[in-house]
């Protein structure tokens, strides 16, 4: 693991610089393991593809004093159980009006639609992150037969659960947003719920298969 300081009151772990499944779980460990410490030190924890974040608390500690206690306690990881991943199988309707970019996909590819579904639902994904929005899932590793650029300009806005591509990763979006990925499909699965505790359906390491309906 790699420190760094991140801002005024920030801390950077560099785990990697690929993004893959070991690197991931590497990430996921340190993330549950910081979590069941309860440091009155850390505000917020953010895991990400190859790196964790860290936002303490300027006042509480010091940068030098907050890297010697992450540092101390590192050495118990080994220690804390680490919760299992969870499996999900998420139901898509694909192409026509839920996959708008469908058609670009399967030019792109040079495969059929029927293709290109047998494709994204035989690939087992992981979930490497949460973000850009509230509960949005940033999975791979997506096969490269049907690998999509971004869109050249992002839509203004897609529909809630639309499901996405964008080089090699697949996400699926939990509210009615702007979005740059290529749509090829729609869930009615609700991946974000502010009323009950995980606010998250999704969370790292967890294992996603989609399922063509």
């Amino acid at each position: 693991m790699e420190f760094s300081r991140y801002g005024e009151d920030g801390v950077r772990i560099v785990f990697g610089n690929t993004i893959d499944r070991e690197v991931s779980e590497r990430i996921r460990k340190y993330y549950f393991f910081l979590k069941s410490l309860r440091l009155k030190e850390i505000i917020d924890i953010i895991p990400s593809f190859t790196s964790c974040l860290i936002h303490f608390d300027g006042r509480r500690t010091s940068l030098p004093d907050f890297l010697s206690l992450l540092e101390e306690r590192a050495k118990d990881i080994d220690t804390v159980c680490t919760p299992e991943p969870r499996t999900y199988e998420i139901p898509v309707q694909y192409g026509g009006e839920y996959g708008p970019d469908m058609e670009f996909v399967c030019s792109y590819s040079g495969l059929t639609e029927n293709e290109v579904v047998e494709i994204h639902t035989s690939t087992t994904y992981t979930v490497f992150a949460i973000g850009f929005l509230p509960g949005f899932p940033y999975m791979g590793i997506l096969d490269k037969r049907i690998y999509a650029p971004r869109l050249e300009t992002p839509r203004l806005k897609v529909p809630e659960g639309s499901v996405g591509l964008a080089q090699l990763q697949t996400g699926i979006y939990p509210f009615e947003s702007p979005a740059g990925w290529r749509i090829i499909g729609k869930t009615c699965v609700r991946l974000f719920d502010n009323e009950k505790e995980p606010h998250n359906l999704l969370r790292i390491g967890d294992i996603v298969r989609f399922v063509a309906t």
